[in-house]
């Protein structure tokens, strides 16, 4: 059985969502060992940006392996 659209959606949401706070933690951090100092607002911000671009090849690439793998009941019976 596949995953629907909206469990797909769901799917990656969640994983993207809980990856957020990592990632702006890690930005906040190595940022100003490259010299990057940015306001905990632009960070949030860059952060967001990366998370929706995430989030959309997420579930874009989980909808092509759904599409491409075989399901059980398009595959023939090996007798």
């Amino acid at each position: 059985m596949t995953q629907s659209h909206l469990m797909s959606l769901a799917e990656s949401t969640t994983n993207v969502a809980a990856g957020y706070g990592i990632a702006v933690l890690t930005q906040v951090l190595v940022f100003p060992l490259f010299g990057l100092n940015v306001s905990l607002s632009k960070n949030l911000g860059i952060g967001l940006v990366f998370t929706v671009i995430s989030l959309v090849r997420s579930y874009l690439l989980r909808r092509i392996f759904n599409a491409v793998s075989p399901s059980p009941l398009r595959t023939p019976i090996n007798r």
